[in-house]
């Protein structure tokens, strides 16, 4: 086998494939079918990289994060980071939704086009809803229609609720700093720990397992947010 010196460089090889190609018209499944194969062909398999567990904030490092928070009295911010709490929504779905997938008879929001293109419902707690309520009220009457605003009525961005939980984290002396990921990774975490199935979990989660999508797929909402509202009242926040 050549040695690795003798590769041509990676843009020069692309130049090549491309100018072979170009009269195919190939679109993104041809390039990942076609080097799929070559992959195959020439034996290849990938570096398998060794997998961390994600950290997950504890009870304790919660409950002195979100006192900080509430000290703060910036009601906005104490709303939003109770919703990424109770829901588990990614910051990028939760960037993008707007007041009227908030339903608050049912104590669901829904997220539309999710990871993977996929839609959603997620529930927050019953308690939750009047506090809610009052946040997008206010956001009503200034003319604004995602559930998260600067004060330009434009949405806030991924990056912009990220430095918000980090300046909390910096206040509160936390060892990591709290990411919208951590307090996705909680809730799951401490869903489990209460006794919920991943069965269970799965549907307002947005999280696929090959073993378990069959179950997964006949379980309704209403059955998640059953077991879901019956521990909640004992959240940590």
């Amino acid at each position: 086998m050549n040695d690795i010196t003798t590769r041509t460089p990676v843009r020069e090889k692309a130049k090549l494939f491309a100018k072979q190609l170009i009269k195919e018209n190939p679109d993104y499944n041809y390039l990942r079918e076609l080097f799929r194969h070559i992959r195959f062909e020439l034996e290849i398999t990938p570096d398998k990289q060794p997998k961390r567990l994600p950290y997950v904030p504890t009870e304790e490092e919660i409950k002195k994060y979100y006192t900080v928070v509430w000290q703060s009295r910036n009601m906005q911010n104490v709303t939003l980071i109770k919703t990424l709490l109770y829901t588990g929504m990614r910051v990028s779905e939760l960037v993008r939704t707007l007041i009227v997938d908030v339903d608050f008879d049912r104590c669901q929001i829904r997220i539309n086009q999710g990871k993977g293109k996929k839609d959603r419902i997620v529930p927050f707690p019953e308690s939750f809803k009047e506090v809610l309520l009052l946040h997008t009220q206010s956001v009503t009457k200034k003319g604004g229609k995602y559930l998260f605003e600067s004060s330009w009525k434009k949405s806030y961005t991924d990056r912009g609720i990220r430095k918000i939980l980090a300046v909390y984290s910096r206040e509160a002396g936390m060892k990591q700093s709290i990411s919208p990921h951590k307090l996705r990774h909680f809730l799951f975490t401490w869903l489990k720990k209460q006794g919920i199935e991943d069965a269970l979990i799965q549907p307002y989660s947005g999280h696929e397992s090959r073993q378990s999508l069959e179950i997964y797929s006949k379980l309704s909402i209403g059955d998640a947010q059953e077991s879901y509202e019956n521990v909640i009242h004992k959240f940590p926040v």
